[in-house]
């Protein structure tokens, strides 16, 4: 396939049972957790505020397994005939910690930050010699 979707710089890898997953924000991973949450706005908050532990591990293993799949998703649309098992909800919570859990939230972030970035492009260089630029990097 020509046109293969390239999606390293919009992932965040993580490690699952030995195997290596890169979670992506996708628009349809967006739209899913929109229908749960009421939006992206809304996720950080709900997981914040979640009523107790038990339900704040299980809202974590559903986003994990979401955005982990989506890599799959596009890797089983783009090699029809090499297709990949998906990652269930139960296969994250046998194979990892609640710990590890809390090493997977900033490749949740990551990810997110990455799908929901908006790329600015500075003026031509060359145009801004000598100059300060006024599209300083912001971090």
């Amino acid at each position: 396939m020509d046109n293969i979707i390239n999606t390293n710089d919009r992932s965040a890898k993580i490690t699952i049972g030995g195997k290596e997953y890169e979670m992506i924000l996708t628009t349809k991973a967006t739209k899913e957790i929109a229908s749960r949450y009421g939006g992206l706005s809304n996720l950080g908050e709900k997981l914040m505020k979640s009523e107790n532990f038990e339900m704040a591990l299980d809202e974590v293993v559903w986003l994990i397994t979401l955005l982990a799949n989506q890599s799959v998703l596009v890797h089983n649309l783009q090699n029809p005939s090499k297709k990949r098992e998906l990652l269930t909800e139960e296969a994250v919570e046998l194979l990892t910690s609640p710990l590890d859990l809390s090493d997977y939230k900033d490749s949740i972030m990551e990810a997110m930050l990455k799908g929901t970035k908006r790329n600015v492009e500075s003026e031509d260089e060359a145009n801004t010699v000598g100059s300060n630029s006024k599209n300083a990097q912001v971090g």
